[in-house]
């Protein structure tokens, strides 16, 4: 990773001074949300003149993973196909979503190509861990606005270039002061 885009919206001042402090050896360029917050697709829209013209990496700030055998974001990069894909997405079994409240968010093939989403009142075996690469492709005609990055998928889903990656480590939903405590008391048993 040679360039971060960062969204900001809530303690913004707070995270660019900390992002300022503490990055070295990483060029950082914060995408401002303070105005308005963009929400995942529309952040990612707002900031494409600052992403370039290659597939990138998406975290979003409200998970933790502890890698398995294989660092997770180089099995991404690897398994990356750029013929094929406009968005992979790492994923976990629903099984291990450790902290996390939903349902399930995919059903994936055998060579990983994300045949659907789940449907009301079922269960999906795998849960979107926040972490993606998407093709410039996905954002290229949105137009500016918040939404959410279930547009990108969907789109790329109908066309066949949607695939997620599972994870072999440990995953966490951090999303909440409680998943923080009880995640924070896990990895140190541990």
């Amino acid at each position: 990773v040679e360039r971060a885009v960062v969204n900001v919206h809530y303690l913004a001042d707070t995270l660019e001074a900390h992002l300022h402090n503490r990055v070295a050896g990483i060029d950082v360029v914060v995408s401002d949300e303070r105005k308005q917050l963009m929400e995942t697709g529309g952040g990612i829209v707002q900031a494409r003149a600052l992403i370039g013209d290659d597939p990138f990496l998406v975290v979003n700030s409200d998970n933790l993973w502890v890698d398995g055998p294989s660092d997770a974001i180089r099995m991404l990069a690897a398994r990356w196909d750029d013929e094929k894909m406009d968005a992979l997405l790492l994923m976990v079994p629903l099984a291990r979503a450790n902290h996390h409240a939903g349902q399930g968010d995919f059903r994936l093939a055998a060579d990983g190509k994300i045949i659907g989403r789940r449907q009301p009142g079922k269960l999906a075996p795998f849960v979107y861990t926040g972490v993606q690469i998407l093709s410039p492709r996905v954002i290229a005609d949105w137009p500016e606005g918040p939404f959410s990055t279930m547009l990108f998928w969907e789109r790329a889903i109908a066309a066949g270039r949607a695939y997620g990656l599972v994870h072999q480590g440990l995953w966490f939903d951090v999303g909440t002061p409680a998943a923080v405590g009880k995640t924070e008391v896990m990895l140190a048993d541990g």
